[in-house]
């Protein structure tokens, strides 16, 4: 028995041990990018092969004052987010909406459908930017906020996700809100919606650091300075003389810190929408 026990601890200590330590792996470049950030740049790379280099010997908020100096932070931000949160709120309406099609209704071509679906999942965005960029310039959208946003509504993988978990939704469920007189769009919309929080969470999530995150298409398709957004305006440390690397940690910083607020807060539905949506890593 003491044996078993022994065993059982030793397996639990050995599990929880490893994670930990490949959690700090893989936090390690973050914490390096924030105490870099504190650093002067004659400071930024001393002591690599030590942990020292993890805390910065006089913290100084100079970088974080240069990268406000050199960029309209506030603009960027509001371009950047009002972007985003159009993109969000058309990928979620309109995307759940045909997931809920597939998932519960029969029609012809249904299956079709979905394998078109899950098969153009796997095509590459770099497939098609030319082509793309070429209809957005034949439309007159270039540097237009159109150009940043309807290419990107409609995505094949939230589709799939809204599917998956709309699928495991009892029918009995819908037939008792048609019973008491709702329309297909009332149950969706009453019904559906209300108990489906954790795969619109993870949807959320999924796009908003895709979106956040995106450099090539907004470097293509945004021309204008005032329209960049956020990726954009600390690509432009990298290409400004003169080139200072605790600024761009700096910047950096800002630039990363809504994405980890905001899965602080949505790690939750964000993890419980992954699995009750049968996606597997």
């Amino acid at each position: 028995m003491k044996s078993k026990k022994a065993s059982a601890f030793l397996t639990k200590f050995l599990f929880y041990f490893g994670n930990i330590v490949i959690g700090i792996i893989f936090v390690s470049p973050l914490v390096w990018m924030i105490s870099a950030s504190f650093k002067p740049e004659s400071r930024i790379f001393a002591n690599m092969n030590s942990l020292s280099t993890f805390f910065p010997v006089e913290p100084s908020l100079n970088n974080y004052f240069e990268v406000f100096r050199r960029i309209d932070m506030a603009n960027v931000f509001k371009n950047t987010l009002l972007y985003i949160g159009l993109i969000l709120i058309l990928d979620l309406l309109i995307n759940s909406i045909c997931g809920y099609a597939l998932a519960k209704f029969r029609f012809r071509g249904r299956g079709a459908i979905l394998s078109l679906v899950v098969a153009l999942m796997v095509m590459p965005m770099e497939a098609i930017l030319l082509p793309l960029y070429i209809e957005m310039s034949q439309l007159g959208w270039v540097n237009t906020l159109q150009a940043l946003v309807v290419p990107f509504i409609a995505k094949c993988f939230s589709i799939y996700m809204f599917q998956n978990f709309f699928h495991d939704i009892p029918n009995d469920l819908l037939e008792a809100a048609s019973i008491d007189g709702c329309s297909p769009v009332g149950t969706f919309f009453k019904v559906v919606m209300p108990i489906s929080k954790t795969v619109y969470a993870t949807v959320f999530i999924l796009d908003f650091v895709a979106h956040w995150n995106d450099f090539m298409w907004p470097f293509l398709v945004m021309t204008g300075a005032d329209k960049r957004t956020i990726q954009l305006a600390v690509q432009s440390f990298f290409s400004t003389s003169p080139v200072h690397y605790s600024a761009i940690m700096a910047a950096l910083v800002v630039s990363a810190l809504p994405m980890i607020v905001m899965f602080i807060f949505m790690q939750k539905y964000y993890v419980e929408g992954i699995a009750s949506s049968g996606i597997k890593g």
